[in-house]
């Protein structure tokens, strides 16, 4: 599986999708870690440095919803403690494991790429659609 940005991720806002390019790189850093067998430590090292960038940016995102009052700003917030826990979960197994498996990366595919891209396409663009509308209201 490849994991990078592409075209169907742009939401259209800047900010944001200058954040999700970093987010994306630093996922892919850490599943080519894990792929490459580098070790429990380096693992562990890249997802911390995942879950940090992963709190910046959703703490950004959710601040930018609620600049504009997103209607749906709480199911977001959500979503988005939603994978944070998932993020804890694989840490946890980390910790408790001998290192990442190749089950391992098949979780993180399923519950951090396969998720956060479809949440790309869906929250985000329509969290970036609706601050265009409201810092364009005469624009059709």
């Amino acid at each position: 599986m490849i994991i990078e940005f592409s075209d169907n991720l742009i939401t259209g806002n800047s900010t944001i999708d200058t954040q999700h390019k970093e987010l994306i790189e630093r996922i892919a850093a850490f599943v080519n870690a894990c792929e490459d067998g580098d070790g429990k430590m380096k693992a562990i090292k890249m997802l911390d440095y995942l879950a940090e960038y992963t709190e910046f940016h959703f703490s950004e995102e959710e601040k930018l919803q609620q600049e504009v009052s997103y209607p749906g700003y709480n199911e977001h917030k959500a979503k988005h403690e939603e994978f944070k826990k998932t993020v804890e979960a694989l840490h946890e197994f980390l910790e408790e494991s001998e290192g990442p498996t190749a089950a391992f990366v098949e979780q993180v595919k399923k519950q951090v790429v396969d998720w956060l891209f479809k949440h790309i396409e869906g929250f985000d663009r329509s969290v970036a659609e609706y601050i265009n509308y409201v810092n364009n209201p005469n624009r059709l």
